[in-house]
């Protein structure tokens, strides 16, 4: 049995009450997943994911595909699947507009962002600034999994020192990339512990 069964049972009985409370769906993003949730991804399919992209999936987040799901009810928009993960936007899922380079290592430990006072920059320089902001490899080994809105994911990190460990990346909004704790936590979480955060904290809004 897995070391995390008793958490995947806690999980589904936590989504099945959530759905039963918003049944007119007034939770943040539950007019976009519905509380559907995609059908659980095979062994095989989720070894061919990691095959081709060098990683291994964190196993909290490897027996959530296997279990639960690939994708659909969960924070703000809902889940990613496994396969849209590797977008670079989430807005944009089409590979012209960039990829995801799992294979490579997250190089964050801490929140990291570019210096500089945008607020006192020239125009030319502040899109220089962006620029350099959107290195592809200040992104390497983050696996999208939620979309926040207003261009800040949600994200896996599937490879680095990080590893496991969900964090967001803001951007586009100027304010970089920092460990996710958006939900109170003082931790850093995996993507399990994350997830159920979630449900206790949405059911609570719900019944209140």
């Amino acid at each position: 049995m897995s070391i995390h069964q008793d958490t995947l049972e806690r999980i589904n009985a936590k989504i099945a009450q959530l759905k039963a409370l918003d049944t007119a769906q007034n939770l943040f993003g539950a007019e976009s997943h519905n509380y559907e949730i995609q059908a659980p991804l095979s062994d095989t399919t989720i070894s061919q994911f990691e095959k081709s992209h060098q990683i291994t999936l964190p196993p909290a987040y490897r027996v959530f595909l296997q279990q639960i799901g690939n994708g659909g009810t969960g924070p703000y928009y809902g889940l990613e699947s496994l396969e849209d993960g590797v977008f670079a936007s989430l807005d944009y899922k089409e590979a012209k507009y960039g990829l995801q380079n799992l294979s490579q290592p997250f190089p964050h430990t801490d929140e990291w962002n570019l210096p500089g006072d945008v607020y006192n920059m020239s125009e030319e320089e502040y899109l220089a600034w962006q620029e350099e902001c959107f290195q592809d490899d200040i992104a390497n080994g983050l696996l999208r999994i939620a979309n926040f809105g207003c261009g800040i994911s949600i994200n896996l990190v599937v490879n680095g020192d990080a590893y496991g460990e969900i964090w967001v990346d803001d951007r586009c909004n100027d304010n970089g990339i920092y460990p996710d704790f958006y939900f109170g936590n003082e931790s850093r979480l995996d993507f399990l512990a994350w997830y159920e955060l979630w449900l206790d904290i949405s059911i609570k809004e719900m019944e209140n």
